[in-house]
């Protein structure tokens, strides 16, 4: 399951829509790790001078990564945390991702960031199964 989802919260999406600021709250609860890392990356964007910023550290353990790997996988949740924080996320492997502008799809670096090669280059034999 990706979310612990509080019963109220259940009862209102099962009668319409739930806005982002209480879904974002569950996800926030449900998976801190994930939130500590977006938020981090977010900050060091935000703080930054470069065109995005990255978190590549491996998570502490795979309870960790699996929350990762749920927050960046589902494109409602990642879509809550962009809307919610304003920027892009990018995700590499198991473990690294980047904050980036959302105007900045269309830049190179961004797209570098998500190519195939950018991808192949970010590979390492310690990272073959995370």
């Amino acid at each position: 399951m990706s979310l612990d989802v509080p019963t109220a919260l259940l009862d209102r999406a099962e009668r319409g829509e739930v806005g982002d600021e209480d879904f974002v709250a569950c996800v926030r609860d449900s998976l801190p790790y994930a939130w500590k890392v977006v938020s981090a990356v977010v900050a060091d964007f935000r703080g930054g001078t470069g065109e995005f910023a990255d978190h590549a550290t491996p998570p502490p353990s795979e309870t960790d990564r699996g929350q990762l790997l749920r927050a960046l996988a589902s494109d409602a949740i990642r879509g809550g945390l962009e809307r919610h924080f304003g920027v892009k996320l990018a995700f590499q492997n198991c473990h690294r991702v980047a904050a980036f502008a959302p105007s900045a799809v269309d830049s190179a670096a961004y797209r570098d960031f998500v190519s195939p090669r950018g991808q192949l280059l970010n590979q390492s034999p310690e990272l073959r199964n995370c």
